[in-house]
């Protein structure tokens, strides 16, 4: 997972609520084994309108979308966090979400910021009125400044946090422990099941 420091770019104002995980991507995709190549599919069916804000040229290549509230709701998929993260997007904003979906956008390095709902309205007016203004989330000074220079301050998991900026998934979290769990296996009882080789 990539670390996850400073994000300066242009934001995508997608002011709808409810957006569930099958619009963001849908449940014909799900058959692949890879957590790479989604993104081309992300938004899939709105993004069969010309006008959807994501087809939209000077929003090419954003990596900050701004929501409205519930955003990544229904089931469970993770895919939808490989999808939105393999299109490009680092950082969504949002009045609320998901909590499924919330952790595995932090389990692929997206994070995920909410803020009070009318503060939201204002971000989308700011990205709708001026598609070139940039956006700076610093999650390192758990800050997101606005293109009019105003600063909200993140309030992120600090455990999230700390692994966002280490770009530490679950599989290496569970490599630092490695010393621990090698010790753990040479104490196992001969009876108990085992999960390694032993010498």
């Amino acid at each position: 997972m990539r670390p996850f420091d400073r994000v300066r770019s242009r934001a995508v104002p997608l002011g709808r609520s409810d957006v569930d995980t099958d619009q963001i991507i849908p449940a014909q995709h799900l058959k692949r084994i890879e957590r790479t190549g989604f993104g081309e599919f992300a938004f899939e069916a709105w993004r069969r309108d010309e006008g959807f804000v994501l087809n939209r040229p000077e929003y090419e290549g954003a990596q900050i979308l701004i929501a409205g509230s519930n955003f990544g709701c229904g089931s469970s998929r993770e895919h939808a966090a490989w999808a939105l993260e393999d299109f490009g997007l680092r950082v969504i904003v949002a009045p609320s979400f998901g909590d499924i979906f919330r952790n595995n956008c932090a389990n692929v390095g997206v994070l995920t910021v909410t803020l009070p709902e009318e503060r939201v309205g204002a971000l989308l007016a700011l990205a709708g009125a001026d598609p070139t203004g940039e956006f700076e989330v610093d999650l390192d000074a758990r800050r997101l400044t606005a293109p009019d220079g105003s600063v909200d301050v993140l309030d992120v998991d600090p455990f999230v946090r700390e692994n966002l900026l280490q770009g530490r998934d679950k599989v290496e979290l569970t490599l630092l422990r490695s010393a621990e769990i090698a010790a753990f296996e040479e104490r196992r009882p001969e009876y108990r099941p085992s999960f390694g080789t032993r010498s």
